[in-house]
């Protein structure tokens, strides 16, 4: 199935990697390739970039889109195995990494994908479209776990209710659909709370993330993506939500910290050396002109280090 996704902040994101022709780049969410294909427009015939993705949908999408230009390697996998893979293909380091996080257009339009709280599709979420299911976890899940990730992971302030409400229903039948979701949720949520945006919708996005580890393996994978980049190479994140930009915030500025020793101290005993330098403290946003074309890209927020 064709991968159909809008690439957000494409021309900030490619710029911000200030590519070199024969330099090496990864791209560790491919989706439809749209991210990629710009940067081998500036990559000359020694130039490499390399793809990741764990949907198998983009991974045939990449595959059949650049399978007449050998200098595309595309994976199937996780960016969480980027160390390890780059490792395999004898690849010492990249000049730069690319990583559009969270649910694609593709995937949130593709009712049968069950990420949408608009189709009646089966409960499913899964990026891979391998493991456990959301279906699996609203039907198998404590109220206690539920409450812990429709509060951590969808910062919704009725969680206890909806989680309450969640197991109830599964108690009278088994939850299979986006839809019956949906409405349990729905009506969880005090009438005068569901006016802005859909009720579900903070619900539905604790759910995806927990289905797909989308937050540990980010918060896991930065300290490899710094290691693997080359002295000057660019890291360029886009993430959707507060929780994704508070990871990779204070992962970047934790990376360009140097020494940690008090003040008072004459020498430095730690040893830490800052690995990158933010190359701009306040995250770039989309303009009116994308906005008009692709309103998803609201909430898109690009930043971006540079390795020492």
């Amino acid at each position: 199935m064709e991968f159909n996704h809008i690439s957000v902040l494409l021309e900030e994101s490619v710029n911000a990697l200030d590519i070199k022709p024969d330099g090496i780049y990864a791209d560790c969410t491919a989706g439809g390739g749209g991210h990629s294909a710009e940067v081998l427009k500036h990559l000359g015939e020694n130039g490499r970039m390399i793809l990741f993705d764990r949907d198998p949908d983009a991974i045939e999408t990449v595959t059949n889109r650049f399978k007449d230009d050998n200098r595309v390697t595309v994976i199937h996998s996780n960016f969480s195995e980027i160390k390890k893979v780059l490792a395999e293909l004898g690849v010492n380091g990249v000049d730069g990494i690319i990583a559009d996080l969270g649910v694609s257009s593709h995937q949130l339009d593709t009712a049968e994908r069950g990420f949408s709280f608009h189709y009646d599709a089966p409960l499913d979420m899964r990026m891979s479209q391998q493991g456990t299911t959301a279906e699996d976890i609203v039907n198998s899940y404590s109220q206690k776990e539920l409450f812990n990730v429709i509060s951590k992971y969808g910062e919704e302030k009725f969680a206890s209710s909806v989680a309450n409400a969640i197991v109830r229903a599964r108690e009278k039948k088994r939850i299979e659909t986006t839809l019956e979701l949906a409405e349990i949720v729905s009506n969880a949520i005090p009438a005068k709370f569901r006016r802005n945006g859909h009720p579900a919708r903070k619900t539905f996005q604790a759910i995806r993330i927990e289905v797909n580890a989308e937050l540990t393996v980010l918060e896991s994978t930065l300290p490899d993506m710094f290691e693997v980049l080359n002295k000057d190479g660019v890291l360029a994140i886009i993430s959707f939500h507060s929780l994704e930009d508070r990871i990779v915030k204070n992962g970047m500025a934790e990376a360009a910290k140097g020494c940690t020793c008090p003040p008072n101290f004459p020498v430095c005993v730690c040893g830490k050396k800052p690995k990158v330098k933010l190359v701009s403290r306040k995250p770039i946003v989309s303009g009116e002109e994308e906005l008009e074309r692709n309103p998803r890209a609201r909430s898109a927020k690009l930043r971006i280090c540079e390795k020492i």
